[in-house]
């Protein structure tokens, strides 16, 4: 007796041995997306959130006279508002009226450190088939107006921008939601800018 079992020892396996240890899936590949067909493992991903300001276009400033536009009529509301609460507080001498003192004052001085970086984002950019206007601090806003799309254009100057020499052009599109302007400018470069975009406009107009 050898110990076999009845039938003889059992069949072995037919084909090579495997050897190590078996084989593991390959990681999966990024999820395919609509347009970019992934090319394997190595695929790259789509790229993330756009930068609402490419860097792909020349991007021009507006004047930095800007600063002192705005920042005199922040002092004029601010001292309105002052005033009437120092009126309130010596005629009453409630606390609440010196509180409020305080937090207009820290108020007007956050808002003019953030009027001096603000207007240093302000800018534009000439493209062949649209204007982009860029502005914003803690939202950046794109606007992109479409040549094509433009009604009129129109350079405006109160007096303190008069003051100063400074101008803004006014874009007004068929939908007033969409309207943009470029504030800051020298009137000669508001002038130009205004006779470009309206002759542009109208050719991209007749082309359509």
């Amino acid at each position: 007796m050898t110990g076999e079992p009845p039938g003889g020892p059992p069949p072995h396996p037919v084909g090579p041995h495997p050897v190590g240890p078996p084989p593991t899936a390959p990681p999966p590949g990024p999820p395919a997306v609509a347009g970019h067909p992934a090319s394997g493992p190595l695929a790259a991903y789509p790229p993330g959130p756009l930068e609402p300001w490419p860097a792909t276009v020349r991007w021009q400033s507006v004047s930095t006279d800007l600063i002192w536009v705005e920042l005199l009529r922040l002092a004029a509301l601010v001292g309105v508002v002052l005033l009437g609460l120092a009126v309130g507080w010596a005629v009453s001498g409630h606390w609440l009226f010196g509180a409020a003192l305080g937090a207009v004052v820290l108020a007007g001085a956050w808002r003019v450190v953030t009027t001096v970086r603000a207007v240093h984002v302000w800018g534009y950019a000439e493209r062949e088939n649209d204007l982009l206007v860029r502005h914003g601090l803690l939202v950046r806003r794109l606007s992109i107006v479409p040549y094509s799309r433009m009604q009129f254009v129109d350079v405006s100057a109160g007096p303190l921008e008069r003051a100063f020499d400074l101008a803004t052009v006014q874009l007004h599109t068929a939908a007033a939601a969409s309207d943009a302007r470029v504030p800051g400018l020298r009137p000669a470069e508001a002038a130009r800018l205004r006779d470009r975009l309206t002759a542009l406009g109208e050719d991209r107009a007749e082309g359509l």
